[in-house]
């Protein structure tokens, strides 16, 4: 297991707490020294890289799109979108000299859909279904599997934050601004981590032999009306 985060002592932990070898580096993913040198470190420790998932991501403060500076969609793109071609251009190589693999590219609905107020951060996602699909398309011949999941809102941090943004200005508290939130999911309310968990799990399954190019929703039927 090779983990990597923005957060090397984070990371680091992490990788003691876990049950048998574990690698942890710290990389900044949308630079490309840091991901050519954790894909080196990982190959050099496993020989190979089986499955990897490109998860890090950031949402940008809420605002239209005349009101986000180019600075923040800069930012946007550098972390979500450049972040995960990075580490497929680093990752696919060492699949294809291993004769397969699997990728997962985490995404979001506001990769399927529009997200009025976070033009950035949906334009980001967008681009993370297309790198998805295109890479999916150039490397199945080759019996590497590449999807992208796409959950909505999800009891994370990152729903913290837009609960903030949201209630910040206006008369109610986070707690006000989360039920608003969840209110548009047809199942009314957030997905669990675990509930997306278990969905990567199931897209990274090596018994999952013959689905690739997909961006499959885990979002409480938002995408569905």
């Amino acid at each position: 297991l090779s983990l990597s985060d923005i957060d090397g002592d984070g990371v680091a932990a992490l990788a003691d707490d876990l049950a048998g070898e574990a690698h942890a580096q710290k990389v900044d993913v949308s630079n490309k020294v840091d991901q050519a040198a954790w894909a080196k470190a990982t190959l050099d420790r496993f020989g190979t890289i089986d499955i990897a998932l490109n998860n890090a991501g950031v949402i940008g403060d809420m605002g239209r799109v005349d009101q986000t500076s180019v600075e923040e969609f800069d930012r946007m793109m550098a972390i979500n979108a450049r972040g995960v071609f990075l580490g497929m251009k680093h990752q696919l190589p060492a699949m294809v000299a291993a004769g397969g693999g699997a990728i997962l590219n985490t995404a979001s609905a506001a990769g399927l859909l529009g997200a009025g107020m976070l033009s950035a951060y949906a334009a980001s996602k967008h681009a993370v279904v297309g790198l998805t699909r295109a890479a999916a398309d150039e490397y199945a011949r080759h019996n590497i599997r590449i999807n992208a999941i796409c959950p909505s809102f999800a009891d994370t941090p990152m729903l913290d934050q837009i609960a903030d943004d949201l209630a910040e200005g206006r008369d109610m508290t986070r707690d006000d601004a989360a039920k608003r939130i969840s209110g548009r999911v047809p199942m009314r309310r957030p997905a669990t981590p675990e509930e997306v968990v278990h969905v990567m799990l199931m897209l990274c399954d090596p018994a999952n032999t013959f689905m690739t190019g997909q961006a499959v929703p885990v979002d409480g039927g938002l995408t569905a009306v």
